[in-house]
């Protein structure tokens, strides 16, 4: 009877020293593939929440996150604020919302700068939707009472990379404060 062994995927050298391990061709080949995976592997934590992540959604939701997270403290309010900002904006349930934030922490935390989610979204979003995330980010500044110096920062670099006006950001941001103090 004929054994099939997977192909060898290490190069000789490489499999040389694994075959002084004691193992045997097979086990070494499935160890690769697992460290192959666990390094390589395409499938994107977002897109196990349900959500593309490239889609305009998860990069809302991503800025909203990296705002609320930029001071190294995520509090219950900030949490609540962009679970409900994120639902109430895209008409999700408590449900699709919570694996929209969940995918959207993931994005956020794998993403190595802002770009990765302002070009997508300065490209597909007109005018008004861009403000109308900037109204969001500071929905997100102002959630836990405390205007941290990171997250004013962020909200002016989005707004930048967006193309939004000093002045409309500005505008925004006052808007928000007041419409806080009031409620």
């Amino acid at each position: 009877m004929r054994h099939h062994f997977p192909v060898n995927p290490l190069p000789p050298a490489i499999f040389a020293g694994f075959m002084q391990t004691g193992l045997g061709q097979t086990e070494i080949a499935i160890l690769f593939e697992k460290l192959k995976k666990l390094f390589f592997d395409t499938d994107d934590d977002a897109a196990r929440h349900g959500f593309d992540t490239d889609s305009l959604q998860v990069a809302e939701a991503a800025l909203m996150f990296h705002v609320i997270a930029a001071d190294g403290i995520v509090t219950e309010d900030e949490k609540a604020t962009l679970s409900t900002r994120v639902s109430r904006h895209f008409g999700l349930s408590k449900a699709e919302a919570a694996e929209l934030v969940a995918a959207a922490r993931e994005a956020d935390n794998e993403a190595v700068d802002l770009y990765r989610f302002t070009s997508t979204l300065k490209r597909e979003l007109d005018y008004d939707a861009r403000l109308e995330l900037i109204a969001s980010l500071w929905e997100m500044v102002y959630a836990d009472g405390v205007v941290h110096e990171l997250e004013d920062n962020i909200v002016w670099r989005v707004a930048e990379l967006l193309d939004v006006s000093s002045r409309d950001r500005m505008e925004m941001k006052q808007r928000i404060r007041r419409d806080g103090e009031t409620s």
